[in-house]
């Protein structure tokens, strides 16, 4: 047996060996996905079934493609050459240079970045005569690269698939586009595909030459497959008789969570329909989890009906492991704290902090975390993202708030006086400053001075007036309705929220969804502040003794961040009805997005190596409020032989609680729903042990001495002998006799 081969257990060497014939690899997570797939290709080389540049390989990321080659070098023992190995978009453009006289450009046509389609798109929108600004290019955009992802060129636009986009004319201008990109001869990302797909279905003679040139396909990450790239691939791997369908293709249909960006689970269901006498292979044995970790996430992803079905067996000697623990906590702010001192405590025992992870289900979860982690001193990386205080809304909401607390704020005012667009180009800007510093006053007060004159145009005069006395309506609200309120008002009045709305509606911005429900995570954490002044001392303190220390740091991101990646220890927060499974999914997907969310759950456990920690809150702040929280289905669905819960006990109960994360209406718009799901009575929240206590004197770096007046677990509100009362951190205070 060849040395490669006697690494491979049984089913790895099967998926291997089977050279001839459609193939299917049902690649488990921690399953050897990449190891069968580089060894298969070097496997077809070393026996001499094909030469280099007779294979073709499909990978979704350049670093994939770059492993691969790797490996296959390294099997061989030197650098292969000549080998179509990529990625779609790259394998594409190499096709296309080809051939790009088929579709009307010639092989040194350019490629646009995103930047480039939407200013030729708006080009085309205006010499139509269409209102850019009622009608945004980016939504048009969206909507367009909907339908290439599709394989739908304008002339293959049905009515079904139509939209009333621009008044029902963008099919109109989707040729338009199309035709402005050959006259500049260029293609955007969507086009390499689309151009390549359509030249294979229009001229036999090419998809002939191809066939006879790759004899062999492998594919890599197959669940992730959009309608126009499995098109490309069924072209060229489905052959007339009596030529062999040499197509093997890698997935896992339990990790299929990408359909929000056109991905489609039906590509991999279908493959034994779209290629005669295909054979599946099931990788089983993992790797990488321990025997609960497995046992936990194989049977959630059961509950799933659209699957191929396999089962997770440990692979490894030492599969014996913790079950999978099932938290249930009084609030959030409680996840929090156990989550940080779990991880304080795993440090201590001489864990690595990078072999820590914190996987949410949306990025406005991580601000409590980050926060926990700053307080215990304990470095960590937001991956695929921003930390929270660094995002630009809340950047951008931030500067509304310090205007509202200070008017004097130049530095905010510049940031937000014309975000949203209020007309206010850089010459009146110029105006602004150069009142502001002949007068010697802030930019807030030269403003309102300046609207009272001309020397602005009408649009950004009146607009800046409605501005300033926005400023002076929000801060009566925030004397008599709190900062809460008045943060909320000020975002919605101010036009902010509507900017964002409008991007993820009409923009179709995928972003910005997100960055609403950041939005709202900013005002839940005011909620936890006496007043707006506390608010913002705090997060500039947090934002201060956020160092960006080196070495080992706790990994935070989102469960598709998550994805191909593994760690020793997993914490999975959040496990609520409305936060996971989404509300957006349980509204507007049906079973089909909540199969989706499963599947989401199911990669969120099996990252884990050790251990896996799942948690929920009794209670949520929402609004400046608490309210009640459902736990998940998903935790009813967990095996109970695999986990251990904590706090818990077979309850069944039936409640109607109003969601936070319902849409339409403004920024905390809710909806009641009736939903009968598993629940845990809650230890009551434990005592927290104080490192300070009413009436002791402390030090502040930068307010002072002061005495301690309130304790509220690690949060102190302190009079302070030269300023007002302040709440802050334990952390940031020493005993004074110890300053």
């Amino acid at each position: 047996m060849s040395e490669y081969l006697a690494k491979l257990n049984p089913e790895q060497r099967e998926a291997v060996e089977t050279i001839d014939g459609p193939l299917l690899v049902l690649a488990g997570a921690g399953t050897g996905k990449t190891r069968v797939l580089t060894t298969r290709f070097a496997h077809i080389l070393m026996s001499g079934k094909a030469r280099p540049w007779e294979v073709l390989a499909v990978t979704f990321t350049n670093k994939a493609a770059r492993e691969m080659r790797e490996r296959i070098g390294a099997i061989l023992g030197r650098p292969v050459e000549g080998l179509w190995l990529g990625t779609f978009h790259a394998l594409c453009a190499r096709m296309l240079r080809r051939h790009a006289a088929l579709v009307g450009l010639n092989p040194s046509f350019t490629i646009l970045d995103t930047d480039d389609q939407l200013r030729l798109l708006k080009q085309v929108m205006e010499v139509a005569g269409v209102d850019t600004k009622r009608w945004p290019p980016q939504g048009l955009m969206a909507q367009i690269q909907r339908w290439k992802d599709r394989g739908l060129t304008p002339a293959r636009v049905t009515p079904a698939e139509d939209t009333d986009y621009a008044a029902g004319r963008a099919k109109a201008l989707y040729e338009g586009y199309q035709q402005r990109l050959r006259d500049l001869n260029a293609a955007d990302f969507g086009d390499l595909l689309l151009h390549v797909t359509e030249i294979l279905r229009g001229h036999a003679e090419v998809l002939a030459d191809y066939h006879r040139t790759f004899r062999y396909i492998l594919v890599d990450e197959y669940q992730d497959t959009n309608l126009v790239q499995y098109l490309w691939l069924r072209l060229l791997a489905q052959r007339p008789d009596p030529q062999p369908q040499n197509i093997c293709c890698v997935g896992d249909d339990d990790q299929s969570i990408y359909s929000w960006r056109g991905a489609e689970i039906e590509n991999i269901l279908r493959f034994e329909k779209d290629f005669r006498g295909a054979k599946i292979v099931r990788l089983e044995a993992n790797y990488r989890s321990t025997r609960p970790i497995l046992g936990a996430a194989s049977g959630l992803i059961a509950r799933n009906t659209g699957r191929l079905g396999k089962t997770l067996r440990p692979g490894r000697n030492d599969a014996d492991g913790e079950k999978v623990r099932v938290v249930s906590l009084w609030d959030s702010e409680e996840e929090a704290r156990m989550v940080g001192d779990r991880i304080e405590t795993a440090r201590r025992s001489g864990e690595s902090l990078s072999e820590c992870a914190i996987l949410v289900r949306a990025g406005f979860q991580t601000r409590s975390f980050e926060e926990r982690l700053i307080v215990l001193g304990l470095p960590y990386r937001v991956v695929g993202g921003l930390k929270f205080y660094e995002r630009a809304e809340i950047r951008d909401a931030m500067a509304y708030l310090r205007i509202l607390n200070q008017p004097a704020d130049d530095l905010a005012f510049e940031r937000i006086v014309n975000t949203p667009k209020r007309g206010l180009g850089e010459s009146g800007l110029r105006l602004l400053h150069d009142l502001a510093r002949v007068e010697r006053i802030p930019l807030a007060a030269a403003a309102e001075r300046i609207v009272e004159g001309d020397a602005l145009k009408p649009k950004p005069r009146n607009a800046i007036r409605e501005l300033m006395q926005g400023f002076a309506r929000w801060r009566g609200v925030n004397e008599k309705e709190g900062h809460v309120v008045a943060a909320a008002t000020m975002l919605e009045e101010s036009g902010y929220t509507a900017m964002w709305q409008e991007a993820a509606t009409v923009k179709k911005d995928p972003e910005a969804q997100g960055r609403l429900e950041n939005l709202k995570e900013l005002l839940r954490a005011m909620g936890e502040f006496q007043s707006l002044a506390g608010f913002l001392d705090h997060v500039a303190l947090v934002m201060e003794n956020d160092e960006n220390a080196e070495g080992e740091r706790v990994q935070v991101m989102t469960l598709h961040a998550a994805k191909g990646l593994e760690f020793d220890t997993v914490f999975l927060p959040g496990w609520e009805e409305g936060l996971f499974p989404s509300q957006r999914s349980l509204d507007e997907g049906g079973e089909k997005a909540l199969e989706e969310e499963r599947r989401l759950a199911y990669v969120g456990i099996t990252r884990a190596r050790k251990r896996a920690v799942i948690s929920h809150a009794a209670n949520r702040r929402i609004y400046g409020n608490w309210s009640s929280a459902i736990p998940s289905r998903f935790l009813d669905e967990l095996p109970e032989d695999m986990v251990t819960r904590e706090g818990a006990s077979a309850m069944r109960m039936q409640r109607d609680v109003p969601s936070v994360f319902g849409a339409g209406g403004g920024l905390f718009a809710r909806r009641p729903r009736v939903i009968e799901a598993g629940s845990w009575e809650v230890k009551e929240r434990p005592a927290q042990v104080a490192s300070f206590q009413r009436g002791d004197r402390v030090f502040h770096d930068k307010f002072g001495y002061g005495t301690v007046t309130a304790v509220d677990d690690d949060r102190l509100e302190i009079a302070f002998d030269k300023s007002d009362t302040k709440r802050v951190l334990d952390r940031f205070v020493k005993p004074a006799d110890q300053a």
